[in-house]
């Protein structure tokens, strides 16, 4: 590897795109596949279930114990595990890093309705709102800045975890990882770590973009500040 320079440019071009399932484009768009779509499933899931922690506390602490106890597990040994069941698929990634994020986004959700100041649910109980309206058009909107952090972890989280994957031929970008160090070749190293990188930034990026969309009073706030 000390032979080699740090990045060939001939080589990121041949193999950007070849037609086979080491392509870099592949394995960025396996990558962002596995990545992403915990995410997704984490939030749809831990919005209901945090709501209702945060209605019943008694729920809260059992729920929350059970997630910490998942995420002090190794990811390797997660896949591990489910790998009996779905095999070498993306599900055998996709299933454990949902887990994952479930126990960062279930607090969250809990936190950011907690956030909810006491007398701006009176209000909106004085204003006649009934309960899901109330939690759809005020508790919800106060909460999203403390989601949306909670969202920013767990997607940074997951994109980097992907990786680990790789062990078991399901890493996304994480192949690049192994197909460099086995050669003792620094070049699909690097374009893994930069891309992971940059898919990283990116989707923070977006996420605090869909903040200031979604809380415009906050800049209001700021703007009066």
């Amino acid at each position: 590897m000390n032979d080699e320079p740090l990045v060939r440019w001939d080589w990121i071009a041949r193999n950007w795109d070849n037609g086979g399932p080491s392509a870099i484009r592949t394995l960025l768009e396996s990558h962002v596949v596995m990545a992403l779509l915990p995410v997704v499933f984490g939030l749809l899931i831990a919005l209901p279930l945090g709501v209702a922690c945060a209605r019943w506390r008694r729920l809260y602490q059992p729920t929350a114990g059970l997630m910490n106890v998942v995420y002090s597990l190794p990811s390797l040994v997660l896949f591990s595990i489910f790998l009996s069941f779905t095999g070498l698929t993306q599900s055998t990634v996709i299933i454990p890093l949902t887990l994952f994020t479930l126990a960062i986004l279930i607090p969250a959700v809990v936190d950011g309705l907690g956030s909810v100041p006491e007398h701006v649910r009176q209000s909106a109980v004085a204003m006649g709102f009934r309960p899901l309206r109330r939690l759809l058009q005020v508790e919800l909107p106060v909460a999203v800045p403390v989601v949306l952090g909670g969202l920013r972890v767990a997607t940074v989280s997951s994109i980097s975890l992907v990786s680990v994957g790789a062990l078991i031929g399901q890493g996304g970008l994480g192949n690049l990882f192994i197909d460099g160090w086995q050669r003792q070749f620094p070049t699909p190293i690097v374009v893994g770590i930069v891309l992971i990188v940059l898919f990283a930034i990116l989707s923070d990026g977006l996420l605090v973009l869909a903040q200031r969309l979604l809380t415009p009073w906050s800049r209001a706030r700021r703007s009066a500040a």
